[in-house]
């Protein structure tokens, strides 16, 4: 994960903000600037499924994701379309249970009752994924001031998924990778809303998590913070 993060950091690092002062007749023009494109979007989130009874969850889980986008105005009015790439990742916590991965069922992947007294115990899944939006600026000379909204979707691909869980008591962690019978593919809803560099934003999936006949329904959604800007 700490790869990912790099990668994308070493690709922000010459994002544009640039202006350019002209002389002409004796006269200096004043400085112009481009307008925000809202480029850059980090998301921090509250994690959660839409889920059998049978699946205990605890604490805060939580996700994060960090995109790219350009974006396409639509000739001179408030709206845009934008498209972009980025990672996200996503942590959930479960309460007193553990996953348990077997060829023996009929469903490969079940939730079952803690064989070790875990501190914590957490499913960890990472997308590669791309956003699309249909974009509205209340403010469109300023995007980093003003209402803002925007309704998409995300396609993502699986990077990867593992299992990790803390011994009570000691410092012995437990850690197994679990992608074998996750979708490779996601398709997700998504909207936000908010003023200046700042929205509210919500994400819900249109297919399951786990491949069809290899594990429970659930249905992944979470609700966050976006900030977004040059």
């Amino acid at each position: 994960m700490k790869n990912y993060l790099a990668v994308l950091a070493l690709i922000l690092l010459p994002a544009l903000t640039w202006a350019q002062d002209v002389e002409k007749g004796g006269e200096k023009k004043s400085t112009v600037q481009k307008p925000s494109r809202d480029f850059l979007m980090l998301q921090i989130s509250y994690d959660n499924w839409v889920k059998p009874d049978s699946i205990k969850m605890k604490g805060l889980s939580r996700g994060f994701s960090g995109y790219l986008c350009y974006d396409f105005p639509i000739k001179k009015s408030n709206f845009s379309f934008a498209a972009g790439i980025g990672i996200a990742v996503s942590n959930i916590y479960l309460d007193n249970q553990q996953v348990m991965n077997t060829e023996k069922d009929s469903t490969r992947v079940r939730f079952v009752p803690e064989t070790v007294n875990y501190k914590r115990y957490k499913q960890t899944i990472t997308y590669l994924e791309a956003p699309f939006e249909l974009r509205f600026f209340g403010n469109k000379e300023n995007r980093n001031s003003g209402f803002k909204a925007a309704i998409g979707m995300k396609v993502g691909t699986l990077l990867g998924a593992h299992i990790k869980g803390r011994e009570d008591g000691t410092k012995v962690n437990y850690k197994s990778n679990s992608r074998k019978y996750l979708e490779t593919w996601r398709f997700a809803a998504t909207a936000r809303l908010g003023y200046g560099n700042f929205s509210l934003v919500g994400t819900y999936n249109l297919t399951n998590l786990y491949k069809s006949g290899e594990g429970p329904e659930v249905t992944p959604y979470s609700i966050g913070l976006c900030i977004t800007g040059l």
